[in-house]
């Protein structure tokens, strides 16, 4: 057919990208070369007593459309595909039956309804920043982290089910990270690896060769640990594809499934920078700021620690930022233009109109006028834990305009992950000097340069920076197949380009900067007052 592009014969990897808006499918050579890809949009429920939710079966669905639509395309040949890789949004559950169908809704990392049951078992004698400190002890020394007080992990939502829809938590057979879910329908297995199972915070991870649940953590936390799956080392070859996913996926049924990594841990692997204390900026719907470290640390107070990778025998450091993308998102779609841009004068197409978005952001001179956007539309991670947190302009005036206001949007992210920055270098006892970005937000030049500026780093802009969790689950395939060593990775990333600090915004930005800081500590008070006893 004309204009299809045909790598016939060439061994690949389907790579599924589970994310919260949509799910990306890609074909991947074992040396991560993307031959074609294919997007799905997903819906969201969002509640007004903090609940965030999605219908897993919605997942599938799109899976096996977008899975269909690529073998359709001619880019890739179903026959050359060996093995299934799935990269997946972290810290959800899905509870199902004994038939792996989910029981109820899929609550997703952004539901903090958990919240009270999981202050519930974490408070105690001795209080330390909400926990009690033999809890808190506990919970560091065993796992090297501590549940989230928001109730945004998988601990909170399935305490929240425990108190608050027992039916539910009766009727569960396992409860599964998104990843597993899918895992279950592409294999037919049960299982959690040892990176996905982390924040549940019921496994002893000290050592990296003998991960398991640990009786006193399930007692400290009220979990049982007949309802969770039975685990198996990151890079895990789970067995063949069953019938019925090969059979709606349009695949042979000699695919091996691999177990694949949460978003976070397959980014840090599809990025390149693998090696111990190589950074990178993810900014999507979320945001995070990553590297591998060769030791098990926390920081409890900035919401920080290292946590089992998706290579095998490695740390990662990990943390999240609740908003980034979706602030620019949110803009576009709620201030100004509204979905589709009906009505604005601009077509409904996105990608267009967030172009128009970064032309008119760009002619707006560096620190958008002073001008601050807080990027906190759903609370915060990291470097602070605190649902309570909301976003907003700070000194507007009449001379304030559109293109002020997106471009305050994307350097409020940015200042965000200076923040994050900051106690991720502290961690890391070392300077940074440069960091490779991907996500979404990554495809903007304006955007990157931004980072660099703020960040005062150089930035390195990843080739097709959308597709990295996919390159990544891809990457970790092959590893698991014997194909590819980890050593390899970094050469087999390309960039598309660097972005250098401008001398010129330097003071600028770090005073806004400071501003940034201080406008979260004379507010947090008044958030907390706002919004404490709605989101409890």
């Amino acid at each position: 057919m004309e204009g299809r592009v045909s790598h016939a014969g060439e061994k690949s990897i389907l790579a599924i990208d589970l994310g919260t808006s949509a799910v990306k499918l890609a074909a991947v050579t074992l040396r991560g070369r993307i031959l074609g890809g294919e997007v799905e949009p997903l819906s969201l429920d969002l509640m007004p007593d903090g609940g965030a939710e999605q219908d897993p079966r919605a997942w599938w669905a799109a899976i096996v459309r977008g899975t269909r639509r690529l073998f359709e395309s001619g880019k890739v040949e179903a026959r050359d595909i060996v093995a299934v890789n799935c990269s997946a949004q972290w810290s959800g559950t899905v509870a199902v039956d004994e038939r792996g169908e989910p029981l109820c809704p899929a609550l997703i990392w952004m539901d903090s309804r958990g919240a009270p049951h999981v202050k519930r078992v974490a408070e105690g004698f001795i209080p330390v920043e909400g926990y009690g400190l033999r809890q808190l002890l506990t919970w560091i020394r065993l796992t090297g982290g501590a549940p989230s007080l928001s109730g945004k992990d998988p601990l909170g939502h399935i305490l929240f089910l425990q108190a608050e829809r027992p039916d539910v938590y009766r009727a569960t057979y396992k409860f599964l990270e998104p990843k597993d879910w899918l895992n279950l329908k592409l294999s037919g297995r049960f299982a959690a690896s040892h990176d996905s199972i982390t924040l549940h915070w019921v496994t002893d991870n000290r050592a990296l060769q003998r991960i398991d649940y640990d009786a006193r953590l399930l007692a400290l936390s009220g979990l049982h640990r007949e309802k969770l799956p039975d685990l198996v080392p990151a890079a895990t070859v789970l067995g063949p594809l069953h019938a019925e996913a090969a059979r709606e996926l349009g695949l042979d049924g000699d695919v091996r499934v691999v177990t694949g990594a949460p978003d976070i841990i397959a980014a840090a692997v599809g990025s390149g920078a693998v090696r111990d204390f190589e950074a990178h900026l993810c900014v999507g719907t979320s945001s995070w700021l990553c590297c591998h470290v060769p030791y098990k640390k926390t920081d409890l107070f900035h919401q920080m620690a290292s946590v089992p990778s998706g290579l095998p025998g490695r740390y990662l450091l990990a943390n999240e930022q609740e908003s980034a993308g979706i602030c620019l998102s949110f803009l576009k779609d709620n201030i100004l233009y509204g979905e589709g841009g009906a009505g604005q004068g601009v077509d409904g197409d996105s990608g267009e109109i967030y172009q128009r978005m970064e032309r008119e952001a760009g002619k707006v001179p560096a620190g958008s006028d002073r001008l601050i956007f807080l990027p906190w539309l759903n609370g915060e991670r990291s470097p602070v834990d605190d649902k309570t947190l909301r976003g907003g302009f700070f000194n507007q005036s009449l001379k304030t305009t559109r293109a002020h206001l997106v471009r305050a949007v994307m350097e409020g992210v940015a200042y965000n992950s200076r923040w994050l920055f900051t106690y991720v270098e502290q961690f890391l006892g070392r300077r940074v000097d440069s960091m490779r970005i991907i996500g979404g937000g990554a495809r903007s030049p304006l955007w990157c340069q931004i980072h660099a500026d703020v960040l005062g780093r150089a930035i390195h802009q990843v080739d097709e920076p959308v597709l990295a969790n996919a390159r990544g689950a891809a990457f970790q395939a092959a590893v698991a197949l014997g194909e590819l060593t980890v050593e390899e990775i970094p050469s087999l990333v390309p960039i598309a380009r660097t972005y250098e600090p401008d001398p010129a915004n330097r003071g600028m930005y770090d005073a806004l900067f400071r501003e940034f800081v201080n406008l979260y500590k004379s507010n947090k008070a008044i958030f907390a007052r706002l919004n404490g006893a709605r989101s409890a």
